[in-house]
């Protein structure tokens, strides 16, 4: 029999040593990454990232900007440019620092594994759309050029990101985002959202919260001071005016039709059969694959059979087989009835 007093010992040294070991900042493992370069490495390779990203915002960039950007002092920030402009990176003028050729080159390289981190993170693993950016700003710094491409390969050479941001091609090439503010969007238009800005965090997950995502359609109903309202298949979504310039869209021809009054799986009673019409662009990666090879696909009938007593799950008949879903799976499943359909 485990002396119970020993096993509580045992525990407790495993638990300090882990410690020791891997405390973010002050752990043996981090004390040697930095003692290797490591950490200083990352905070070049973001600095010619943030640089990149003024110049195509084309903003300078000041001291106190890149300083808040790497969280580090000023001054800290100050030796990085100097190591940026003595490596041939960047240049340093009145307007501020600018990237060199091979400085752009680099950054892209780091954009380009970024990008895609987050396409692998969106279509293969079950990693949440809010934990996307920040799980892929930690795995940027891991590969090398060729595993980068290699990465590319394994994905089928995606051209952009799971929000809608353009992927450098392995020769540097970054096509312009494209895309306009919804606030420039007349009333009663329909519009297509290509990209969502990720960044700030908490403003994403209200961009989420709402519904939306790269793909979806939308009309315009409304644009005031209070911001501008949309109609979506979900609904009526009113975006506030610090999130309209974190969404671009493009603008659909003029006798293109938004799917309103959509109708979602979820909504459908016990014993009513109806066809699928498609599946929500904010269902993404796993998910997605999951419930097109469970044959939710278009023109697929399905019905409600079975209500667990909680009402979560519902057992549906697909392909003559009972899948039991979710009710926030089958709220991203879009069906009509037959009749409709025909129509």
């Amino acid at each position: 029999m485990v002396d119970p007093v020993l096993a509580l010992s045992v525990f407790f040294v495993l638990s300090m040593a882990t410690v020791l070991l891997f405390w973010p900042r002050w752990g043996l493992v981090a004390r040697l990454r930095r003692g290797s370069g490591w950490d200083e490495r990352i905070q070049l390779e973001d600095a010619l990232k943030h640089l990149h990203l003024r110049e195509r915002q084309q903003a300078p960039t000041t001291l106190e900007d890149l300083a808040g950007k790497l969280e580090v002092s000023t001054g800290r920030a100050a030796t990085i440019l100097v190591q940026l402009v003595e490596a041939g990176l960047a240049t340093a003028g009145d307007d501020g620092p600018s990237l060199t050729d091979e400085g752009r080159s680099l950054a892209r390289q780091t954009i380009r594994t970024h990008r895609l981190w987050e396409r692998w993170l969106a279509d293969r693993t079950g990693v949440r759309a809010e934990d996307w950016h920040s799980e892929a700003e930690r795995m940027e710094h891991t590969l090398t050029a060729e595993e980068t491409d290699r990465l590319a390969s394994r994905l089928g050479h995606p051209r952009y990101d799971p929000h809608g941001d353009p992927i450098p091609t392995s020769g540097g090439e970054l096509p312009p985002l494209g895309g306009r503010s919804l606030r420039t969007i007349p009333e009663g238009r329909a519009v297509r959202i290509l990209h969502l800005e990720d960044e700030p965090r908490e403003l994403y997950l209200k961009l989420l919260d709402l519904g939306l995502a790269p793909g979806l359609t939308a009309e315009v109903l409304e644009s005031s001071k209070r911001g501008v309202l949309l109609r979506t298949p979900e609904g009526e979504r009113l975006l506030e005016p610090v999130a309209l310039g974190h969404v671009s869209v493009e603008v659909l021809p003029l006798d293109s039709e938004v799917e309103t009054d959509r109708r979602s799986l979820a909504e459908v009673p016990v014993g009513e059969a109806v066809l699928v019409t498609g599946i929500s662009p904010a269902c993404q990666g796993p998910q997605r694959r999951r419930l097109l090879d469970l044959g939710l696909v278009r023109g697929a009938t399905v019905t409600p059979e079975l209500v667990s007593t909680s009402k979560d799950p519902v057992a549906y008949r697909i392909r003559g087989a009972l899948i039991a879903l979710r009710r926030d799976q089958a709220r991203w499943i879009s069906v009509t009835t037959a009749s409709d359909a025909a129509a």
